[in-house]
């Protein structure tokens, strides 16, 4: 899909520092953005006003989701695993149920997510989502097994999808687009660290890139320096092995 072909984007979960970022790289590129996000955020998006649509509510209520999708050529959405109500997946299938035929789908979640297995994960980098998990559970916060669902369930879908699989994430000032590949454990992904700001870049690039349709890439920074050997190695800034 062409950069002519999208006009009207939808980014659900816009109040949080990866949406404020998108929304700002959205409207960059002029397009149209509607943003979905709790009531009780709406104020964290004051710097926009006037530039974009807010439709508060909750990002797992199939009727908020389907308004605010109407009329969009692209959906961003950042899988939260909030609580323990499956907030990740139903936000998931709001937006498979309700995104226009066609519409480019552009999800986020982190590393721990895996397509076909063949990711190669550390043995402390386990341990830490195992710990994760566990720990969110139990203090009702996080529900990491529902962002696998979710993503389950974007990977079965005959939608136009793709799933942005982020490393650690810094804040600070852009440095440029993110390098990417299909599973982690490949050694351009080694540096294992994104600024915020480059993911939600990556996120909106998505959206006007074929070659991503259907891939689940894993990013990291490219001027970490297991991007830039890779770099020097294939004179490719956007590369998936």
């Amino acid at each position: 899909m062409g950069t002519d072909r999208v006009k009207k984007v939808c980014i659900i979960g816009a109040s949080g520092k990866l949406g404020q970022y998108m929304v700002g790289h959205a409207l960059q590129r002029g397009y149209e953005v509607v943003g979905v996000c709790r009531e009780r955020s709406v104020p964290k998006l004051a710097a926009f006003e006037g530039r974009m649509t807010v439709v508060p509510g909750a990002t797992n209520d199939p009727e908020v989701i389907r308004r605010a999708v109407a009329g969009c050529d692209g959906v961003l959405t950042v899988l939260v695993p909030w609580g323990v109500r499956q907030y990740a997946s139903g936000t998931a299938q709001a937006v498979l149920d309700h995104a226009r035929p066609g519409a480019r789908l552009v999800f986020s979640c982190g590393w721990h997510i895996t397509r076909d297995g063949k990711d190669r994960y550390s043995r402390l980098f386990t341990l830490g989502v195992r710990i994760a998990a566990v720990l969110g559970k139990l203090v009702r916060a996080v529900e990491i097994d529902d962002q696998v669902e979710a993503c389950r369930r974007v990977f079965a879908s005959d939608t136009r999808w793709t799933v942005v699989r982020g490393s650690s994430l810094e804040e600070g000032e852009s440095q440029g687009l993110p390098v990417w590949s299909r599973h982690v454990g490949d050694p351009v992904l080694a540096g294992n660290l994104t600024r915020r700001v480059d993911f939600a870049l990556f996120m909106v690039e998505a959206l006007t890139d074929d070659t991503l349709v259907r891939e689940a890439p894993a990013i990291v920074g490219c001027l970490t320096p297991s991007a830039l050997a890779h770099a020097g190695a294939s004179k490719a800034p956007w590369s998936h092995e």
